[in-house]
């Protein structure tokens, strides 16, 4: 049981990067639909739950190293090609995102300037790429329990602050500026996003998992475990939308309504699930090119994470309105990849006869 709560938690915190933990995600995908928001939040609570039991299930099975030799068997090689590219494309520029987001939290919260955060936070990443995959796993899921209490936290308060019904909220709601057409339309295009931001370290942190009925109950769990937070998260900022609309980082602007030091303190946890979803994408990303732990991999990391700082200048919020909806639309292939793959590997007699596989 402790095993499959590791595996839940390291997952959600692969998933809760900067985007969720600030609020700006659910904000923008599920909070600007007012009341549908909430129905886009229960169907992407079931398909989070589903594909993640997925991943975390053919991780183990393959005993993979990079996800680039499972995305091929439950692919093909031609369309295995198109998802492996938008995978590699999804973990450097979510990284990006990540490590701008790290500025944007120390500079809202502390006043100092966004470089600063950004350059301890790649820092921070830099170190990380050079730990085994089962520290990574541990020091990522270590860190999503003070999400939850905190996220609950809000809520609770939010609830019983609020002001004015969500009759009189729902428009305020609907006039925040989103890129995405429908409320369905959002809901799977959040989770396609997510998916694609995850599959990667997800595949690759079960790959150090042997019993895969424990790594599909994890992922299962966690899947079930991101839904379940961005209904809090939803319905926090539903009820304060009026207060909170115009801030890069509105879950902060909550707590801080609550206690500056809560909010101080949430700055923190904040950073840290930044760090999580920062970390595991870069980590996933050098290990697509070259085995971990070497000296080639350290160079490697060192260019990537240096390139990925000056990127990082675009600035957040910018980088969640356009980079996140295009990842989604692009992420549909792994996800109908994933829906697909046990009939896939059905046909084969792939479940019976599958055994680890080399990454190449």
């Amino acid at each position: 049981m402790w095993n499959i709560i590791k595996i839940a938690s390291a997952f959600i915190g692969i998933i809760v990067g900067a985007g969720f933990a600030s609020g700006q995600e659910v904000l923008q995908y599920f909070t600007s639909f007012g009341y549908m928001g909430t129905v886009a939040a229960v169907v992407a609570t079931a398909l989070f739950a589903y594909l993640g039991m997925m991943l975390t299930w053919l991780g183990s099975r393959t005993g993979t190293h990079s996800h680039k030799s499972v995305i091929y068997q439950i692919s093909g090689r031609h369309i295995g090609r198109i998802v492996d590219g938008i995978i590699i494309f999804t973990l450097f520029g979510v990284g990006v995102v990540m490590i701008a987001g790290a500025g944007s939290t120390l500079n809202q919260q502390f006043g100092l300037p966004a470089y600063v955060g950004s350059i301890v936070m790649t820092l921070m990443m830099g170190a990380t790429l050079m730990l085994d995959v089962r520290r990574v796993v541990a020091l990522i899921g270590s860190i999503t329990p003070f999400l939850v209490l905190a996220l609950a936290l809000i809520c609770v308060y939010s609830l019983s602050t609020m002001e004015r019904s969500f009759a009189e909220l729902a428009p305020i709601a609907e006039g925040i500026d989103s890129t995405l057409p429908h409320w369905l339309v959002s809901a799977v295009n959040y989770v396609s996003f997510n998916i694609a931001v995850g599959a990667a370290m997800a595949l690759v942190m079960r790959g150090a998992e042997p019993n895969a009925n424990i790594a599909r109950w994890g992922g299962l769990l966690g899947g079930a475990g991101v839904g379940v937070l961005i209904m809090i998260s939803h319905l926090a900022m539903f009820s304060q939308v009026d207060q909170v609309a115009g801030y890069a980082l509105p879950l902060l602007k909550i707590i801080d309504g609550i206690s500056p030091l809560l909010a101080k303190g949430m700055a923190f946890v904040l950073f840290g699930m930044i760090f999580s979803t920062g970390a595991s994408m870069f980590y996933a990303f050098v290990a697509r090119f070259t085995r971990m732990q070497t000296a080639a991999a350290n160079r490697f990391s060192i260019v990537t994470l240096l390139v990925a700082f000056i990127a990082s200048f675009a600035g957040f919020t910018q980088l969640v309105a356009l980079f996140y909806p295009l990842i989604g639309y692009l992420g549909l292939f792994l996800v109908l990849a994933l829906i697909y793959a046990p009939f896939r590997l059905k046909r084969s007699s792939a479940i019976q006869t599958l055994q680890p596989i080399t990454d190449n």
